[in-house]
């Protein structure tokens, strides 16, 4: 099997025969064609198989409202006592609520609320405390702001409850294998979701993390589930797919993804990238306190950017919106 990474550009000043990048501003003239065995190829970008060439040109759908040929940006809210670099910070409805507005404020174009810690060696919360933590934020944000919102879950139930408060994304960690019960829900609800890779649970998954090839396991699962969902009765242009940084990789399985990103392009779905304070970032950064990592994120997240990335999920969003703001006008 052959996998096709655009090696991506940008400028108004194209050749002739560069291809737009999933409809956008970016484009491509040559595709790096990688295998299992043997090394990779460079080829143009016209000798690249139909199927694939349309995937990776066609121009991406709206999702939740958000026009995908610029990117987004993914407010953080963690409603939480646990997770890595916030938990407790949003504890209570009103607090979090005003959180959010604040993250709206600060340039936000979509709210992720979660209500289950999945840092490295957290354990399963049950449903009904995660309902209570959720929900309520959901259905308390919605009342104020028509801002799209994430439900951040591995479970229908969860799921269904801040469907029903107002929430218009599913986005689940375990990439739709934790409760079964989840993709029908969200077919059923009509509403897009998210896919993303872990290896292992929260509880184990950064213990001894192998793969064989980090960036075409990741590929397979991703393309795998994917199918899987568009057969549940969720079209794929509503489906994001997200390679997981830190879930279940190791420093040097971050950076090859990152490096490589570009080629989760080829199943046609918008890109969600998240490595907001992230481990790696503070070893390779020198900054052990996850809050003071912003400048990190953002450097990751902006170079995802240049690779044709959709969405950057964050915690710091004022600073990132600056950022990015910067980066387009230089651009």
């Amino acid at each position: 099997m052959s996998y096709y990474r655009p090696l991506v550009q940008h400028g108004r000043n194209r050749p002739e025969d560069a291809h737009p990048l999933a409809g956008g501003a970016l484009w491509f003239t040559h595709v790096e064609v990688l295998h299992r065995s043997g090394p990779p190829q460079i080829i143009p970008a016209g000798l690249v198989p139909e199927k694939v060439r349309r995937r990776l040109t066609r121009h991406r759908s709206s999702i939740a409202g958000l026009d995908m040929s610029h990117p987004q940006i993914m407010g953080i809210l963690n409603v939480t006592p646990d997770s890595f670099s916030d938990g407790g910070r949003h504890d209570g409805l009103e607090v979090a609520r005003a959180a959010a507005r604040q993250m709206i404020a600060d340039g936000a174009d979509i709210i992720d609320i979660g209500g289950e810690s999945t840092r490295p060696g957290a354990e399963v919360v049950p449903e009904e405390a995660e309902i209570s933590r959720t929900a309520p934020v959901v259905a308390a944000l919605r009342e104020v702001s028509n801002v799209p919102i994430s439900i951040d879950t591995r479970k229908a139930a969860v799921a269904a409850e801040a469907l029903m408060a107002g929430a218009g994304l599913v986005n689940d960690v375990s990439g739709f294998t934790h409760d079964l019960a989840l993709a029908p829900l969200s077919a059923q609800a009509g509403v897009p979701v998210c896919v993303m890779h872990a290896q292992g649970d929260p509880a184990t998954m950064q213990e001894n993390p192998v793969y064989g090839n980090v960036l075409l396991d990741v590929y397979d699962f991703l393309e795998q589930q994917v199918s899987r969902l568009v057969d549940t009765g969720i079209q794929r242009r509503q489906i994001v797919v997200d390679p997981g940084i830190g879930f279940g990789k190791t420093q040097e399985h971050n950076l090859i993804l990152l490096k490589n990103i570009s080629l989760f392009h080829a199943m046609g779905c918008p890109i969600l990238l998240g490595v907001s304070r992230k481990r790696f970032i503070g070893t390779i950064g020198r900054e052990p306190q996850a809050v003071a990592r912003a400048p990190g994120s953002i450097a990751v997240g902006l170079a995802g950017l240049a690779q044709g990335v959709q969405f950057l999920r964050v915690h710091d969003v004022a600073d990132t919106a600056q950022a990015l703001r910067l980066w387009q006008a230089v651009r």
